[in-house]
């Protein structure tokens, strides 16, 4: 790809890797925060396991992750719709609501 590609003509030809996220830093912190938590927790069940702990109990740590996830899909999620679909849609990049339905789909499935 040429380096002087502008990120609509990215979107127009269909390549997706020039495409990037513009979160504010806070944002960028908080994600990572939950993130390394998150890896902690993961962590955590895998020393369960090897202790031979009580199915429920894991199940239960397996749960609270699995909600702490979906904490940060939602988080990502309000970023894409307010900043990446609302600038795609404003240069007439109408696709970005097919790649939206996709997205959702992915999340529905959990």
């Amino acid at each position: 790809m040429e380096n002087s590609m502008k990120v609509e003509d990215c979107h127009t030809e269909g390549v997706t890797s020039c495409r990037k996220s513009h979160h504010p830093e806070r944002v960028k912190n908080n994600l990572t925060s939950r993130l390394n938590r998150i890896e902690g927790q993961i962590r955590g069940i895998k020393g369960m396991i090897d202790k031979d702990v009580y199915c429920d109990d894991v199940i239960t740590q397996l749960s609270a992750t699995q909600s702490a996830l979906n904490s940060v899909a939602k988080i990502l999620l309000e970023g894409h719709l307010k900043g990446c679909v609302v600038d795609r849609l404003s240069v007439g990049d109408e696709e970005v609501l097919d790649e939206l339905v996709v997205t959702i789909q992915k999340l529905l499935k959990k």
